[in-house]
């Protein structure tokens, strides 16, 4: 084999190289088209945090999506887009103009690890949130810290002063 011949070869294989790409999914469906997906023998990535979220008054953890309604699958350039856009759960791939957008190799493993261990809380410090019930019903305020796991401690402006105060947590929602 010559020169010029493993440089065709060479093109060849990197054309052939399977590329990433985004899917946007329908609300809430993002686990239904990775199931699909996978069972119609696609590579799929959906990195994956622990979430925090409040149910009936109590602070629970989940396993969620870190991008929810999105996911990444990986196709060879050759190809065709019909079978995926046309999978449950699927709404389309991203795309700018008529072409789909390929994303990185790497991006898509640098996502995939920092997601794990990852834990998203139910509120950050300093996020604005308001009181819905309660002696401070209708208060807007500044979430500090969680005080145990049934309250939370805040800093509301009263007499224009900051006061730190502590309420249960089922009467606090993201402003």
């Amino acid at each position: 084999m010559n020169a010029d011949e493993s440089v065709v070869n060479a093109s060849v294989k990197l054309q052939s190289a399977p590329s990433w790409y985004l899917v946007q999914c329908k609300a809430r469906q993002d686990g239904r088209a990775e199931e699909h997906l996978a069972r119609q023998g696609y590579v799929c990535v959906r990195p994956k945090c622990v979430q925090q979220l409040l149910v009936k008054g109590r602070l629970h953890k989940r396993v969620g999506s870190l991008f929810p309604g999105y996911l990444f699958v990986q196709l060879n350039d050759g190809c065709g887009w019909g079978p995926l856009r046309s999978t449950r759960g699927v709404s389309r791939i991203v795309s700018f103009g008529e072409k789909p957008a390929p994303v990185s190799d790497d991006l898509v493993w640098r996502l995939q690890e920092r997601a794990k261990g990852l834990e998203i809380p139910l509120f950050r410090a300093g996020e604005a949130v308001r009181v819905v019930s309660g002696e401070l019903a209708e208060m807007d305020a500044i979430f500090k810290e969680m005080d145990g796991a049934k309250r939370v401690i805040l800093l509301i402006s009263l007499l224009n002063r900051e006061q730190r105060v502590s309420v249960p947590l089922a009467t606090v929602f993201r402003h």
